[in-house]
């Protein structure tokens, strides 16, 4: 298996060394023959930096593993093999006039993916994580047997794999509730707003009046126009389509060119086309959902425009008392580095909590900026938002992520330790080797030292 097909979306990281299928992997588990740290499940890599990437020992195919099993379309429950996509999910549930409750931006997720990352949506502030909506799953341990987690039966181990990035175990299967909709459509509204202070001010309203809020920031405005953007809020329309779009488009970019093609010049062009786009009318209007939820799913590998060094994407989330302070300074300090983020995102977490013992998403406020890889330069910037992000008691996502220190996942996630207990020990990741396992063997040495 060409293992140079397993990489991450950031593209700033090598691609798996090794690559290995579901069968393989199943047979080396239940033969209980999987050595310490040599696997970890890989969907569709989607994730920016090395959660998925396990440099140690091998990735498990599992895109091939996607049979959607059942769906109850009167309760909505929905039982698919793990490597089943959103999409697909999507397309088999639309029909009845259902919906997943929390869908991230991007459709090409795989359902083992959604549980791992307990990812998020522009709803969460009602409907909280994906890790909300699942019921079940089948767990295959190095231990030979399959776990059935749920939040009555090994509720530890439920618990530990929603937002557990791959670590406890292969899920091989999943049930979920979907919501329902009154169709797929979206009414949407774009609301302009001045300033990040105006936005405060609408944000909470916002959220309040609607199923979906998220706003796009204008990172390249200066001078009066800084901190501009645009509050899109949304609902499933009343009156319209429940027919799910085919997935995939005809516009892609082929190759990866010898450069970062965003670059500033074009940036700036950009963010002013799409304000004027968007903004020019405050009216509310009828669209189909796979452009509102899904802008980026238009272009197939639109992470090759970045050039051969990739991207770096940085999610942070603050505290609501702290975010008047903290996402300025997060901008502004992007700003001082003269490094221009393509994608600006900016939303309102609510206190949905997730059931999971590790999730990113809290209550507050959370930023994601993409910035291209530009070596030492760029992480110098990465490495002054986290300090931002901690000293205003936030975190950062580990999803999203290809460099943090472990002090800074130590400080985003103070119970990492629960986590590192119910992980498989046949079960590793990049990410998990450079953060926690250091923290592991720092604590250890500093307890023999006593």
């Amino acid at each position: 298996m060409d293992a140079k097909r397993f990489g991450s979306f950031g593209l700033a990281t090598p691609p798996a060394r090794q690559a290995i299928s579901a069968d393989e992997a199943i047979a080396l588990l239940k033969s209980g023959t999987a050595g310490p740290g040599s696997l970890l499940g890989y969907g569709n890599g989607r994730s920016y930096g090395d959660s998925c990437q396990n440099d140690a020992g091998a990735v498990v195919d599992m895109r091939p593993v996607d049979r959607i099993r059942s769906f109850n379309a009167e309760t909505g429950v929905l039982e698919a093999d793990a490597g089943a996509l959103l999409c697909d999910i999507i397309a088999h549930a639309a029909p009845y006039g259902f919906f997943p409750a929390v869908i991230p931006g991007t459709q090409f997720v795989t359902l083992g993916g959604a549980i791992a990352n307990d990812v998020h949506g522009k709803n969460h502030h009602r409907r909280g994580t994906f890790g909300c909506h699942v019921e079940s799953f089948a767990l295959l341990r190095s231990d030979g047997r399959i776990h059935r987690c749920s939040q009555n039966e090994n509720g530890q181990l439920f618990r530990a794999t929603i937002g557990g990035m791959g670590l406890t175990g292969l899920i091989l299967s999943a049930s979920i509730r979907l919501m329902r909709v009154a169709s797929l459509d979206i009414i949407e509204k774009a609301t302009r707003f001045r300033d990040l202070s105006e936005f405060f001010d609408l944000a909470e309203a916002a959220d309040q009046a609607n199923e979906y809020a998220v706003a796009w920031i204008d990172q390249m405005a200066g001078g009066h126009g800084r901190g501009r953007g645009l509050l899109f809020t949304g609902n499933h329309a009343e009156h319209g389509s429940h027919a799910a779009v085919r997935a995939g488009s005809r516009l892609s970019v082929p190759v990866q060119p010898p450069f970062n093609v965003l670059n500033r010049l074009f940036l700036t062009a950009f963010n002013a086309a799409y304000r004027w786009a968007k903004g020019r009318s405050a009216a509310p209007r009828q669209a189909g959902y796979q452009g509102f939820f899904f802008p980026l799913d238009g272009v197939r590998d639109w992470n090759r425009l970045y050039g051969p060094r990739g991207l770096f994407q940085h999610q942070s989330v603050v505290p609501e008392a702290h975010a008047r302070h903290a996402v300025p300074a997060l901008l502004e300090a992007a700003r001082r580095a003269g490094q221009g983020s393509f994608l600006t995102v900016l939303k309102r977490f609510g206190g949905v909590r997730s059931p999971a013992l590790l999730s990113f998403p809290r209550p507050g406020y959370t930023l994601t900026l993409d910035f291209p890889n530009k070596g030492e330069k760029t992480l110098r910037l990465l490495a002054d938002l986290d300090r931002i992000t901690v000293e205003a008691g936030g975190a950062v996502n580990p999803y999203k992520d290809a460099r943090m220190p472990p002090e800074t996942f130590a400080a985003s996630f103070p119970t990492w330790q629960r986590l590192e207990a119910l992980r498989d020990p046949a079960f590793l990741s990049s990410f998990w080797a450079r953060t926690a396992k250091k923290l592991d063997v720092g604590r250890r040495n500093a307890e023999a030292a006593e």
